[in-house]
């Protein structure tokens, strides 16, 4: 992991203002959304759209906007790793889960019914 400084005031004030105007863009996304309810539903959603972009742009230049991106880059980096199965190894897999959860299910409904008799029994029910 990296160590992070402090940042300096100026910089965390400047963060601060940055996530109130992104809030402000997707609130106005919104509300406006809700009082134009009789425009075409093509501009609403274009308009929101435009606001939500405008407010995910100003958050990606906060400090915690960049790591967020920077976690994303670093993530799709590690998915590029990853060994994906064949699709015969995801089909067999998928049938032997099928296989034992009807199994399973079937050897519940079993001791299910076999514990409601021995109820019944002791009960007299």
């Amino acid at each position: 992991m990296k160590a992070n400084a402090e940042a300096p005031d100026s910089s965390n004030a400047a963060d601060i203002f940055k996530w109130i105007v992104a809030f402000a863009l997707a609130a106005a996304a919104v509300v406006g959304n809700h009082l134009y309810g009789e425009m075409s539903v093509v501009i609403r959603a274009a308009a929101a759209v435009v606001l939500i972009a405008a407010a995910l742009g100003v958050a990606a230049t906060t400090t915690k906007g960049k790591q967020a991106i920077n976690f994303a880059r670093e993530s799709r980096m590690e998915v590029r790793k990853v060994v994906w199965p064949t699709r015969q190894e995801t089909m067999q897999t998928t049938l032997i889960v099928l296989a034992v959860s009807i199994v399973m299910a079937l050897a519940l409904w079993g001791i299910d019914g076999i514990m409601v008799r021995l109820i019944n029994l002791v009960t007299g029910v």
